[in-house]
């Protein structure tokens, strides 16, 4: 498999290369779509001096998804891990999502643990598409960009008078499944929009409720546990002439609910309730004072609470009272300030500079947070674009931190570059310094239970990064009935004092964080588009690897120093106008996952190679237009009905309660259908 992988990327590159100058000179429509993450301003997706992928509201409708992951499980280079009470965690290009900041309309997103929770925490029915840069963006965004970014930035409703969009959808949990409710995954969701006078006002609430999958015949000791999550959004925001000014408020709460099995000794039982509540709010204006300077300004709070409450049932007297253990009984706060400023200056048309100021406050507290530690970030950052001809691009910059726990380097610097060869070729190279702070959940939280034991490392030392990235993209067929796009990629990061989770050396069935001194990924990819009248297709492969240096006297069984994984990707839509129906496959093969795993039982104690196996995502949907005003969605997920993979790798993301053994991915082949009802006013 890895050798077909590789001759395919190799000879896709012969075929661009030999093909790109015979071309017709037309640019495909969606190289000029509008991107703004990391920009002055927005503008087209092949002017970007990034290389930025995109998944717009079409796309995400389409896929039935009723969270972000199950948007971005097929694209290329990410991979999600799954713990039923720590969350979904993600990595790109083999890259920890500890590095991957995840933004919502260019916003931090706080998250508790050092997974990135939040991915399944935000309402996917109000988001307009998902931009991503692969690569360091800690100049422009800071810590947690050192692998990339994913920003998810929402609607606007500056167009009609007044909007009114709902969606109801059921589906199955594997085989199981009630109608709206008891079993199966149920979505409700509404949302209305009022433009006049400049003056725009939104909002919506979406319920979520997943009954849990799995789990013994009285209902208990789930493989996944249930959930009920409510999502809600109300946005105000006025717009005229240079001023664009909002405030938004994003709310949530969840409940996932721990039924453990009956002790048929004593009839008894533990049962724990975990309440997640998040609210986010920001306030965001752009003021475009003249044709050359414009400034942007963000003020955020976040406000995230998760409380713990554990019960021991009594089936004998049928009484439920609170369970008195350690950390059993607990509400652990978190809180996160932002505010950052940053002026556009247009010298000219070729010159044109980016300076603002980034300031970050966290601060933590709970019974399983050790004392109430706060954090304290303060950064000043300047880039300039520099474009001494048409057909090049030049953006160096620079990031300067004073943090108040750790020492950064005195300067972050990057440069990013872009060479149009001609209408279809264009060359980008990029060099990124990063630095990331240890986080609060890394330094001082306390997990423990009969579950988890995950502590905190409060001698950690801060990350820093050195990374090179390089992409080729190149418009191979412009013809009016079809066209093809190819991008290659490529990319070589080097990290030092990486932080991991980890077993612990000095206690059994314990797990910390622990810095490796030095990690090196690198990889290549290669992501080919396709559209003809009526298909739209992605197609794609690559190759990623990844080495961890140990000290000289650890034990390892294998000489190898990088380890590699194989993925191709395809998605494909298939429209047949005169029925108004749209056809959808999303397809991902996921290469094995070779890693060193620490092993103290083994003789001599070290580092042993364990692998993650290889599995197959595949989600079929179907969406028809009922009406002017409905559109039926249904489908089927996960069509290789995929729940868990055999692995042996200690400290898997998910693992890190149980060591080795299965590697939860779904609950199964699931089916679903959906109404989306849509009115607008003009």
């Amino acid at each position: 498999m890895k050798r077909i992988i590789l001759s395919c990327i190799f000879l896709s590159i012969i075929f661009s290369i030999t093909h790109t100058q015979a071309q017709d000179s037309t640019a495909s429509k969606s190289l000029w779509e509008v991107v703004v993450t990391g920009q002055y301003q927005p503008q087209s997706l092949k002017n970007a001096v990034y290389q930025i992928k995109t998944i717009n509201s079409e796309r995400i409708k389409i896929s039935g998804a009723t969270n972000v992951q199950q948007v971005l499980n097929t694209q290329l280079g990410f991979r999600f891990s799954n713990d039923n009470i720590l969350g979904t965690d993600v990595q790109i290009n083999g890259m920890s999502g500890r590095s991957v900041k995840i933004l919502l309309d260019g916003v931090p997103m706080l998250d508790r643990f050092d997974q990135r929770t939040s991915l399944s925490q935000i309402d996917i029915n109000t988001i307009e598409r998902i931009e991503i840069i692969e690569g360091p963006m800690a100049v422009s965004f800071g810590t947690d960009a050192m692998a990339g970014v994913i920003n998810i930035i929402t609607k606007k409703n500056n167009k009609n008078k007044l909007s009114v969009t709902a969606r109801l959808q059921e589906e199955t949990a594997g085989k199981e499944y009630y109608t709206f409710g008891y079993k199966g995954v149920h979505t409700q969701n509404i949302n209305i929009g009022v433009n006049k006078n400049n003056l725009n006002i939104a909002t919506g609430i979406t319920h979520n409720s997943f009954e849990g999958f799995g789990g013994d015949e009285f209902g208990r000791n789930k493989t996944w546990l249930p959930k009920e999550q409510f999502l809600g959004n109300a946005k105000i925001g006025y717009a005229k002439n240079k001023l664009d000014i909002y405030y938004r408020l994003d709310a949530m709460t969840e409940l996932l609910k721990d039924k453990n099995t009956i002790n048929f000794d004593n009839a008894r039982a533990k049962d724990q309730f975990f309440t997640t509540n998040r609210f986010m709010h920001q306030l965001q204006s752009n003021v475009r004072f003249n044709e050359r300077w414009k400034l942007n300004s963000v003020l955020a709070y976040t406000d995230f609470k998760r409380s713990t409450v554990t019960k021991e049932v009594n089936f004998e007297n049928n009484t439920n009272v609170l369970s008195l253990g350690d950390g059993e009984q607990d509400i652990s706060t978190l809180n996160s300030f932002t505010i950052k400023n940053t002026v556009q200056y247009f010298a000219a048309n070729n010159i044109s500079v980016q300076a603002g100021i980034d300031v970050n406050h966290e601060k933590a507290s709970g019974q399983r947070i050790v004392g109430t530690p706060v954090i304290n970030d303060y950064a000043f950052f300047i880039s300039s674009e520099f474009k001494p001809s048409l057909k090049i691009n030049i953006r160096p910059g620079f990031r300067i931190i004073k943090n108040s726990v750790y020492n950064a380097p005195p300067i972050i610097p990057s440069i990013n570059t872009k060479f149009s060869i001609n209408k279809n070729i264009d060359i980008r190279l990029s060099y990124g310094m990063g630095f990331r702070a240890p986080a609060l959940r890394e330094l001082y939280f306390n997990f423990v239970d009969v579950n988890h034991n995950v502590v905190g490392n409060k001698d950690l030392l801060a990350e820093t990064s050195n990374s090179l990235n390089g992409s080729l993209s190149l418009s191979l067929l412009n013809k009016k009935k079809l066209k093809l796009n190819t991008t290659i990629g490529t990319f070589y990061n080097v990290f030092n004092n990486q932080i991991e989770l980890v077993q612990s050396k000095t206690v059994f069935d314990q797990y910390t964080y622990y810095n490796f001194y030095k990690v090196k990924t690198t990889g290549i990819n290669i992501d080919n588009k396709i559209t003809t009248k009526n298909i739209e297709a992605s197609i794609g492969a690559a190759y990623i690897g990844r080495a961890r240096y140990f000290e000289a006297d650890v034990y390892k069984n294998d000489n190898r120093i990088y380890l590699w994984t194989p993925e191709v990707n395809a998605n494909i839509t298939y429209q047949i106008p005169s029925i108004q129906t749209t056809f959808g496959l999303f397809y991902k093969f996921v290469g094995a996952k070779p890693d060193f795993s620490e092993e103290s039982r083994e003789t001599p104690a070290g580092y042993y190679l364990t692998k993650t196996n290889n599995y197959n995502l595949a989600d079929f949907t179907i969406t028809t237009k009922a009406n002017k005003l409905l559109t039926i969605n249904a489908g089927a997920k996960n069509i290789f009905d995929v729940t868990n993979v055999q692995s042996n790798t200690v400290g898997n993301t998910n693992l890190a309660h149980n060591g080795d053994g299965p590697l939860l991915i779904s609950y199964g082949r699931s089916f679903f259908v959906g109404l989306l009802f849509n009115w607008n006013k003009k």
